[in-house]
């Protein structure tokens, strides 16, 4: 009989289902990843759509919401591979949410920047 070690990292079954990045391609809990989806066209292309819900239909990949990790996945054409889709896909709504989303944030670490900066 063969016996096998324990691997050193420990399982994380109990903390929930475990993803991918298509950007940065680190493996995260997928209550730290966004979902996106593509939603096909009349004409035959696809658009990429954040799932925010989580309940869009179809093959998902997932992302960090994170600028950096959505330039990566569009510069690395990974949005086409992992939704298994033909073609460039438009990814102006994910683009779209991602500012949406960093909007708020920005003027509060502006505000932050300045407080810091006078003494």
């Amino acid at each position: 009989m063969i016996q096998r070690e324990n691997s050193a990292t420990p399982h994380r079954s109990t903390e929930g289902p475990v993803r991918t990045c298509v950007g940065c391609r680190k493996r995260e809990l997928t209550a730290e990843l966004l979902r996106v989806v593509a939603v096909g066209g009349g004409n035959g292309s696809c658009a990429v759509t954040v799932d925010a819900a989580g309940n869009l239909p179809g093959r998902g990949a997932w992302l960090h919401p994170d600028q950096q990790c959505l330039h990566a996945a569009i510069r690395r054409r990974a949005f086409a591979r992992a939704l298994r889709i033909t073609g460039s896909p438009e990814t102006s709504a994910v683009l779209e949410y991602f500012e949406s989303f960093e909007a708020p944030r920005r003027p509060a670490t502006e505000q932050a920047a300045k407080n810091m900066s006078t003494p």
